[in-house]
């Protein structure tokens, strides 16, 4: 039997293989839980400078929708506010790397958000000297439901999404930030001023967000300790953060930081527990994470790798099924703070320590000073499980807050979910119509797909590098949804 081996050095690759012959189509690689936003409605509006583009934010009406025409925009100066609600900021295109707004450290914040229902999609913001997208409430209206979606940040001065309000009982909230690269990198690094004062997403006083399917990572400094890759406080309440990867920060995610000042309350009292007293972050969960540190800079830093998920003043939240793994220790892994700290920990992985240092945790099922050997690559941060990682296959308790994993695969497949982020199922690969979807390919992974009819590939399938995925059918078709990573080896075949 000849197997022809297809090499794909792009993502995007969409293939039908049907009676001996080979069509490829080239598409946009995106799981089912980072689809491209629909096409725009209302009036357009099209731009293609620096003056155009802040002539149409300035001039925007409720229903515009702005597209960014590809190029790179260097802004020195220029900062964009939409201040109308139900506006939307988006690149022509849909590919965010096509469209950069520069702001080559001059200018302060790349987009001001002070109006509800505003939508910022497929771009990249880099180099701003401040915030690249700052969200505000005004001093007479809440701003809600904002969207960030599909947008690269890259080395913001501070941090890289700003969310508060600036007048009092008026606040951020209701938005979502998904599918989105946020990044800071070793040539943005010595840009960071104010003894590092950087991350991530940085919320105050924001109810009911939700953070997913991001990649946030290399949030540092050689001196300084830099806020948290994901980090909500000042009395924030009800956040959603699951699916995402954190990369290399200083801190991954946290749930509140003070102990006093000036946050928000709720009048129904969320936190009875407290007595009155102060309360930094209230409820919210935070799920299917992947939290990873591996860099030698890092942990030879001032402050290191100091925690993966942190929880100061925090009353109410859920920390449920996430896997944080360093390759060198940390502080802590996971830790709780505070008199006022009162958290569930259930079904988590943690490379090192669960460290408490004050207030109550309730924790279950989680696995701490856990082998590297259980992941497919747990020195170069891929945490998917091994089938040899038995501790965790089948260990979990079944919780009613986690359905799924970090890839949407449902929970469990076996008699038991799965503790930590990933559930492992092996691939039934054979049969007479043979359907793959919702899956990750690991690492140096080799799978033989046989089916009888066919064999259909997506939605929501990755195929990583180094992995070989072999077909044999007479017919072989790749749904929207898949990506095939640089590097990976395809075999598409007929029956023998």
């Amino acid at each position: 039997m000849r197997i022809k081996q297809l090499h794909f050095v792009r993502l995007g690759i969409y293939l039908l293989f049907m009676g001996g012959s080979l069509i490829a189509y080239a598409g946009t690689a995106t799981g089912a839980s980072c689809e491209p936003l629909p096409p725009t409605s209302g009036n357009i509006v099209n731009v293609d400078s620096v003056s155009s583009l802040q002539s149409a934010v300035n001039n925007a009406l409720s229903g515009d929708t702005i597209l960014i025409a590809d190029g790179v925009y260097n802004l020195d100066g220029v900062y964009l506010r939409i201040d109308v609600p139900n506006v939307r900021l988006r690149s022509a295109s849909g590919n965010r790397n096509a469209v950069v707004l520069d702001g080559n450290y001059q200018t302060t914040e790349i987009i001001q958000i002070t109006a509800s229902d505003v939508t910022i999609a497929d771009i990249t913001l880099r180099e701003a000297l401040h915030h690249p997208i700052h969200v505000m409430s005004t001093d007479t209206a809440d701003t809600r439901n904002t969207l960030i979606y599909n947008v690269r940040i890259i080395d913001p001065g501070e941090q890289a999404i700003k969310i508060n309000p600036t007048g009092a009982g008026f606040y951020p909230d209701a938005g979502a930030i998904a599918c989105s690269h946020i990044e800071l990198t070793d040539n943005g690094r010595p840009h960071i001023r104010n003894n590092c004062y950087t991350g991530g997403i940085d919320a105050h006083q924001a109810k009911d967000w939700v953070i997913r399917d991001n990649v946030i990572e290399g949030f540092w400094c050689d001196s300084g300790l830099s806020e948290h890759g994901i980090h909500l406080w000042r009395g924030s309440r009800g956040t959603l953060i699951e699916r995402n990867l954190l990369n290399n920060n200083a801190r991954g995610i946290g749930f509140g930081l003070a102990t006093s000042g000036n946050a928000r309350t709720y009048p129904d009292a969320p936190c009875p527990e407290a007595a009155g007293g102060y309360v930094d972050h209230y409820d919210g969960i935070v799920r299917n994470n992947f939290v990873f540190a591996n860099e030698a800079p890092l942990f030879a830093s001032n402050y290191g790798f100091d925690c993966g998920i942190c929880l100061w003043q925090a009353c109410g939240a859920k920390v449920l099924n996430n896997t944080v793994v360093s390759t060198s220790a940390p502080f802590s892994s996971i830790e709780w703070r505070f008199d006022n700290t009162s958290v569930d920990i259930r079904n988590n992985i943690a490379s090192h320590n669960l460290r408490g240092r004050g207030g109550s945790a309730n924790l279950e099922n989680n696995i701490d000073q856990a082998s590297l050997a259980m992941f497919v690559d747990g020195s170069g941060g891929d945490l998917h499980l091994l089938s040899s990682a038995t501790s965790a296959i089948d260990q979990a308790s079944l919780l009613m807050e986690v359905t799924d994993d970090i890839d949407r695969e449902l929970r469990p497949v076996g008699a038991a979910p799965d503790i930590g982020a990933d559930e492992f199922s092996p691939v039934d690969c054979s049969g007479d119509v043979v359907v793959v979807s919702n899956r990750t390919f690991a690492f140096g992974a080799t799978t033989t797909c046989i089916g009888q009819t066919s064999i259909a590939i997506g939605p929501n399938v990755v195929v990583k590098s180094d992995d070989k995925l072999q077909l044999f059918s007479p017919m072989s078709l790749f749904k929207i949804g898949v990506r095939i990573e640089q590097g990976a080896i395809l075999a598409v075949n007929p029956l023998p």
